[in-house]
């Protein structure tokens, strides 16, 4: 058996593993697109021949793990493909909307190349191909094991991250002994306040595992409820401003829908009006709706005491475009969640554009941004060490007789000097308050 790494590696998004039996079959766990900057070519190319690939196993529908399956089958991939039932219908709607999406910034930056007399950029797929994909997606619920070929079987374990979410186990039986591989896909937090938490998975001989947060502590969980409350308190009840979020159109779209449901049954959320203004959230709220199956038994008990956990009398859901753009021109209060979570496409980034730059608006980030996205820069406000050496390989360095580090906190300048010595410059100083020095 052969393992090889096509995406996800040293870098968060394309999830792509591709394995190899002993018998010759392949196996594809994932096939995600990779998102930010400079990732063209490699959404362009997998790496392998898909039209050699016998079977794709998916672990949830975001689209850095599912967004190139239409690609995929474009290319010639005409196997099974499985998911979870959620995950399923998850993608039903996500890649038609990713195939959306793609066709409008590709006619857009076509149009600049033909004006600078560039070769067009060819489009990954298009709405048909995601139709054809969809009709070879087999569904298999947790703890249903399912066989791949003779000898190879399948079981999804619940992996908490987004409805439908799972680890996948593998198991293959060779002539005298039997290989057990666990792929972790993404893990959910425990105790989240929609999804049942992570499940633990049998004993594997080798584990793929994320490693998102590989290097990072989370916090205690703080009180998310009182902390959306204090912002939207401040922004709009005080300042009378819009609060703007960026949230991903599965899962994190829900939880806010569901902390302000809960913050307006009882009585604490001010009367201000509340916009989910995505039509992709707007559906993927409905499947949510639709997997109950899903939910861990403290929402099951608010929803049979509240009726709904995802509607509450201020609450809008907007799908028309005009109905978007008519929020631009809105001085009320009121709270815009919209997608994308990280800010790099559909109407998030109107509304960000339209709202940025009053210091009585909130921008609220709340979930992952990668580093090349939007979001991040919202975040940090700046370029990272990377970003600045690459701006200064313009110079030749040996040329360059002192270079001085302002605007910086001390500790984080002490490191970039550091590092900037070892990329040869030789003279990097870090003045203090006063410090005069002679060129």
């Amino acid at each position: 058996m052969k393992i090889q790494f096509y995406g996800a590696a040293q870098r968060v998004t394309g999830s792509k593993h591709l394995i190899t039996t002993k018998r010759g079959t392949k196996i594809l766990l994932d096939c995600g697109l990779f998102q930010g900057i400079g990732t063209t070519e490699l959404n362009l190319t997998f790496g392998f021949d898909p039209k050699e690939v016998d079977a794709l196993v998916l672990s949830h529908a975001h689209i850095d793990h599912t967004g190139l399956v239409p690609r995929l089958v474009r290319q010639g991939f005409s196997g099974p493909i499985y998911a979870t039932p959620a995950t399923k219908d998850l993608c039903q709607i996500m890649l038609l909307d990713s195939a959306h999406i793609q066709q409008k910034d590709l006619e857009r930056i076509n149009e600049r190349r033909r004006k600078r007399k560039q070769e067009e950029l060819e489009i990954l797929y298009e709405e048909k191909d995601v139709e054809t994909a969809m009709k070879l997606f087999r569904e298999v619920s947790y703890h249903t094991p399912f066989v791949i070929e003779e000898g190879v079987t399948a079981e999804y374990y619940d992996a908490g991250h987004i409805l439908g979410s799972a680890g996948i186990f593998l198991k293959f039986e060779e002539e005298h002994y039997t290989q057990k591989l666990f792929f972790t896909g993404d893990i959910g937090r425990p105790n989240d306040k929609i999804l049942r938490s992570p499940e633990a998975f049998p004993q594997a001989d080798y584990i793929i595992c994320e490693s998102t947060y590989g290097n990072k502590l989370h916090e205690p969980e703080a009180d998310m409820k009182a902390h959306l409350l204090r912002i939207v308190h401040e922004t709009c009840v005080e300042k009378r401003g819009k609060v703007i979020i960026p949230a991903f159109a599965v899962d994190r779209t829900q939880e806010l829908i569901f902390a302000l449901d809960q913050l307006e049954a009882e009585g604490r959320l001010p009367a201000i009006p509340v916009y989910v203004d995505s039509p992709l959230s707007v559906k993927a709220t409905r499947v949510m709706q639709d997997h109950e199956e899903d939910f861990n038994p403290d929402i099951l008990k608010y929803i049979h005491k509240d009726g709904d956990a995802f509607d509450f009398p201020t609450l809008h859901y907007i799908t028309e475009v005009e109905q978007s753009k008519a929020l631009n021109s809105k001085k009320e209060p009121c709270i815009i969640i919209s997608a994308s979570g990280m800010a790099e496409a559909g109407r998030i980034k109107h509304h960000i554009a339209n709202n940025v730059e009053n210091p009585r608006n909130t921008i609220l980030i709340v979930g992952y941004c990668s580093p090349e996205s939007l979001g991040h820069a919202l975040k940090t406000g700046a370029a990272d060490y990377n970003e600045i050496i690459q701006h200064l390989s313009c110079q030749n360095i040996p040329k360059v007789k002192r270079l001085f580090l302002v605007h910086g906190e001390i500790d984080n300048q002490r490191a970039f000097k550091d590092r900037l010595e070892k990329v040869g410059f030789g003279h990097v100083e870090i003045p203090a308050h006063g410090d005069g020095f002679e060129l």
